[in-house]
């Protein structure tokens, strides 16, 4: 039975569509921006964000109010600035972060030279997150724990000069005219902080050249981030401050790390993707230099056996976490290789062939193993046959 004309014509109409979608997704998947969204789901780059967001917010705060504490007052309070404008921060959530900056000596009774020491250690939860991110997008090996320790301490030392610098750049062109002046040094600045960073999160093992796009990536995003959160973030801390009092300040906080940590981790995945791009943005990335790696740097892990899902962005899809192994070598199965070869048992070939074991016949008389191949007597070259016709005589 034939099918309505209309049921025929919504069939074409439907086949046409997936045609289509077919040939959409094909060029998009030939794009490097599907590529960078492949390599982000491979980093996991939800999960990666929202704890990177967590560890900044527990770890990478308290240890810059510590360390400012024992600052001078004027680098503490263009630390302190500098923070407060990039994250937005107005009004009486402003007044409310500034208390934190204000009480440096009730910091530094309670903290001490000991409490000092262990932020360098506790500023580690947040830069170990920081280069797994890194790590993953450019598909490294994991560094020692020791050279972490160093990384943690070093990091905090140029994320503070940064701070002050930005202080200190606001606070002499900041207004009037010098505010375009300004902003030009503070995207540069930005650009430099962030171009250094993942060279030192990667063990300075990849060329610094090749680092250049997750610098520009990171810090233009960064500086559009920071201007742009004045538009929205006093809303939100206003409304999350007068539902939930103090609590709603560090709420507010909280969503701003995390869009600052997204746009980190997505730069961070987009450069690699860049640097091995074979058209003419990887080579103006890489230079006349097609090397990626600095020479002696240990080789990098290879692409995933399988396509990143949707559910990888999450952390729950299948292989999700796991850094892809070596491809198996070409050859036989371990079966295959562990079986032994056909012929004589060992014990008959270390046996001497002019010494008989004890109650076994001699060697010339001893009968062969089992095995493939011809016996003995059928090896021997064989002997005439008499004529045909011909009798054999006695004693011949």
């Amino acid at each position: 039975m034939n099918s309505p004309e209309w049921v025929a014509g919504a069939r074409e109409r439907v086949s046409q569509v997936m045609r289509l979608v077919a040939k959409a997704r094909s060029w998009a998947e030939s794009t490097i921006f599907w590529r960078v969204w492949e390599r982000m789901l491979e980093n996991e780059f939800i999960d990666r964000g929202v704890a990177l967001a967590a560890k900044a917010f527990v770890s990478f705060f308290p240890a810059v109010i510590v360390v400012a504490a024992f600052a001078p007052p004027t680098i503490r309070a263009a630390i302190a600035g500098t923070i407060a404008a990039r994250s937005g921060l107005s009004g009486a959530g402003l007044e409310t972060f500034r208390s934190a900056f204000a009480t440096a000596s009730s910091i530094r009774r309670a903290t001490g030279v000991l409490g000092l020491v262990f932020t360098v250690y506790y500023i580690n939860s947040f830069t170990s997150a920081l280069q797994r991110a890194y790590i993953r997008a450019w598909r490294r090996p994991p560094s020692s724990l020791v050279y972490g320790y160093a990384l943690g301490a070093t990091w905090l030392v140029g994320i503070l000069a940064y701070f002050i610098l930005i202080g200190g750049m606001r606070a002499a062109f900041g207004r009037g005219p010098g505010l375009v002046l300004f902003a030009v040094l503070a995207l540069a600045a930005a650009i430099g902080l962030w171009w250094v960073t993942p060279w030192v999160m990667l063990g300075r093992q990849v060329r610094l050249r090749v680092l250049l796009p997750t610098g520009v990536l990171t810090g233009l995003g960064m500086t559009v981030y920071g201007v742009t959160s004045s538009l929205w973030m006093p809303i939100t801390l206003s409304q999350n401050q007068q539902q939930f009092g103090f609590f709603g300040v560090a709420l507010a906080m909280v969503t701003w790390l995390s869009g600052a940590a997204f746009i980190i981790v997505a730069s961070a995945c987009a450069a690699p993707v860049l640097t091995e791009d074979r058209g003419v943005l990887g080579r103006l990335v890489r230079g006349s230099d097609p090397a990626v790696l600095v020479p002696g740097a240990v080789p990098s892990l290879g692409a995933p056996l399988r396509a990143p899902t949707l559910s990888n962005a999450i952390g729950i899809g299948p292989e999700a976490g796991t850094e892809p192994g070596p491809a198996p070598a070409a050859g036989p199965s371990p079966e295959v290789q562990a079986a032994p070869a056909a012929g004589p048992s060992p014990e008959v070939q270390a046996a001497p062939a002019d010494v008989p074991a004890d109650g076994a016949a001699p060697a010339a008389e001893a009968e062969p193993p089992p095995g493939p191949g011809p016996s003995p007597a059928a090896e021997r070259p064989p002997e005439a046959e008499p004529a045909l016709g011909a009798e054999s005589q006695p004693g011949s």
